[in-house]
């Protein structure tokens, strides 16, 4: 019995990441094939969320826009769940503009990260995704993300902060204890803020 359970947890294991590369940046990063595509998300590795027993990425990191395993080019479209979920040591971001969506909790307490680039070709910040990210100052969100996640940018610390006119969703608490803020510029597209967003 013992024997069949560890032999679970292989498989387990197996599932959480199809495979890694190394980014021009010099961190590892895990994929997940999108099923039926040529696409992919940026994972975690472990069993469960985070990078227990995995090197976490650290320092300046770009997220690449397509990635190489076995002779196929995948493009990078997705960055998931938790994909980076307290990578303590990450202080800054760069996302491709192949990237359409950034998961829920993607990013959450990564408390070193202070620069992140939101190209123009994601549509969706998930809830939560960059929550507790005390560092983080400095924010460009390009002009086609439509939905801002509940808790996306909670105790953020920028002094500012611009929603493109493309955004018509604000969540709930989406930038609740984000304390240094002191002025914002809402697009005139929104139609939702809601409880408690700022």
């Amino acid at each position: 019995l013992l024997f069949l359970f560890a032999l679970s947890l292989c498989s387990i294991a197996a599932w959480a990441y199809d495979f890694s590369s190394v980014a021009s940046t010099g961190q590892t990063l895990y994929y997940k094939i999108i099923s039926g595509t040529t696409n992919v998300e940026v994972t975690y590795p472990g069993i469960t969320y985070g990078y227990s027993g995995f090197t976490a990425p650290s320092g300046a990191l770009t997220i690449p826009s397509t990635v190489t395993n076995n002779g196929i080019t995948y493009s990078v479209t997705n960055i998931g769940n938790s994909a980076f979920e307290e990578c303590n040591s990450l202080t800054s971001v760069t996302i491709p503009g192949s990237v359409t969506s950034i998961g829920n909790r993607a990013f959450s307490y990564c408390h070193l990260l202070n620069s992140v680039s939101i190209p123009n070709s994601v549509t969706i910040i998930g809830a939560s995704a960059f929550d507790d990210c005390y560092s983080l100052k400095n924010v460009t969100i390009g002009n086609s993300v439509t939905n801002i996640g509940n808790y996306a940018f909670r105790n953020c610390r920028f002094t500012s902060f611009t929603i493109p006119n493309s955004v018509t969703y604000i969540g709930e608490y989406a930038f609740r204890a984000c304390n240094k803020l002191t002025s914002v510029t809402i697009g005139n597209s929104v139609t939702t803020i809601g409880y408690s967003a700022f």
